[in-house]
């Protein structure tokens, strides 16, 4: 149904908020996946891309995100702890680096990250960097500077993690303590700073269709590298406890539009890959080419030996 839309995306061809894309709100979903596939072998390869994550400053977080466990505005009974010591971290690093993962972030939770505690995880940074040769360094800690995001990138750092969440016109719906336009300047820096830009956000929040496509509009204009997309898993305590989950059906429609609208870029599945079939089997044939593999910050995930195992028999590449 798409082929001449598809063809024409592979040749070069990019879709913008000039062009009518209710189709992929609309359209037909396995012709979408279909198309989102063709997209993804032709621009992307066969190869899936696995990242690691580790939660290494827990809960009492200022910020206001409605979906979240850590923030200390709601009561969820999430764990808390102060930044994690420089050998857990290393540590961690090595098991996920002899486990096959291509990448491994830190991520803590807060507004940002200063004083002691971003020295300490710097010197965390700089010893994995040393000792771990055979994985990339990612980092994921709120509303840093330019000059924070160079400090990383000298002891090896080479990506920044930075959702944006949702559409611009839906932020103010769960997060009032910093805004859309924080996140942005957020970006920003980091690539100023010569870092390459993982962001993404979380779908079944409320928002509608269009804000998911403006979503994925936004993050083709900053041009970031990877996205990750979420699906919420409403947590009790959260204002978003009573959500209803979003279904498969969705969710492949979701991984298409953004495949769509960002060709050549890593689209990543994060949290809610069991609300799929097969730990999320379909989504890798339906655009995405990238996931985080083993548990995530306040929900369990996936067995990275397994999800090797998933993908290996489904015909891609580690």
């Amino acid at each position: 149904m798409y082929e001449e839309l598809v063809n024409e995306i592979i040749e070069g061809r990019r879709l913008g908020k000039e062009d009518d894309l209710t189709f992929l709100i609309d359209g037909d979903l396995e012709s979408l996946c279909q198309g989102a596939d063709k997209i993804r072998k032709e621009l992307c390869g066969n190869q899936v891309d696995l990242c690691t994550i580790i939660n290494g400053r827990a809960g009492r977080c200022s910020e206001n995100c409605r979906f979240c466990a850590q923030s200390s505005h709601h009561h969820t009974g999430a764990e808390e702890y102060d930044v994690m010591d420089v050998d857990s971290f290393v540590k961690a690093c090595h098991v996920n680096e002899e486990n096959g993962a291509h990448r491994f972030s830190i991520v803590t939770a807060g507004r940002t990250l200063v004083g002691k505690e971003f020295d300490q995880i710097v010197e965390a940074y700089k010893r994995m960097h040393e000792e771990c040769k055979e994985i990339e360094l990612c980092a994921s800690h709120g509303l840093l500077t330019k000059e924070q995001f160079e400090i990383l990138r000298k002891v090896g750092v080479t990506r920044c993690h930075a959702n944006i969440e949702t559409s611009r016109r839906y932020f103010p719906s769960i997060c009032t303590t910093h805004t859309f336009e924080d996140k942005l300047a957020c970006i920003r820096a980091a690539k100023e700073a010569g870092l390459e830009v993982c962001s993404g956000g979380i779908v079944g929040m409320g928002e509608t269709w269009e804000d998911r496509l403006d979503m994925a509009l936004t993050l083709a204009e900053l041009e970031v590298d990877s996205i990750p997309l979420n699906a919420l898993m409403p947590i009790p305590g959260t204002p978003f406890e009573n959500l209803k989950q979003l279904t498969e059906e969705e969710l492949l429609r979701v991984i298409a539009m953004f495949r769509f609208i960002n060709p050549s870029t890593s689209i990543r599945l994060a949290a809610g890959r069991k609300l799929m079939k097969e730990n999320g089997k379909k989504a890798f044939f339906s655009g995405a080419n990238a996931t985080i593999t083993g548990d995530m910050l306040t929900t369990s995930g996936n067995n990275t030996k397994q999800d090797k195992q998933m993908l290996v028999a489904s015909g891609f590449e580690i």
